[in-house]
């Protein structure tokens, strides 16, 4: 297990990750930090338990955001899918009906 020292607020945290996981916690700690001096710039320096406190809910935030935007998404994606369905079956549906016809004609 790899160790990693991250900085939140300008304070450093070592922290624990997976071999290999180093470069992505180390974005992750710069999303936290900039989430964090957002809310420090809002209010001011309330102690950092609370600036991250603050900052880990308006992460929760945007997740629940995007969660709810993916999700709506995905339903749209299942609608236009069902969609592209049936106009592909009405599509044969027409070519076979057409085909027909042409049968008829060119046997009389």
């Amino acid at each position: 297990m790899a160790q990693l020292t991250i900085f939140v607020n300008g304070k450093s945290y070592v922290v624990g990750c997976e071999d290999g996981q180093e470069a992505r916690l180390t974005e992750l700690a710069g999303m936290v930090d900039s989430q964090v001096k957002l809310v420090s710039r809002d209010v001011g320096q309330v102690g950092d338990t609370r600036l991250i406190l603050m900052g880990a809910l308006m992460t929760a935030d945007e997740l629940t955001e995007a969660r709810a935007r993916l999700a709506a998404a995905q339903s749209d994606l299942s609608r236009l899918r069902a969609d592209l369905e049936r106009a592909q079956s009405q599509a044969a549906s027409a070519l076979e009906t057409a085909a027909e016809r042409i049968e008829a004609i060119a046997v009389q």
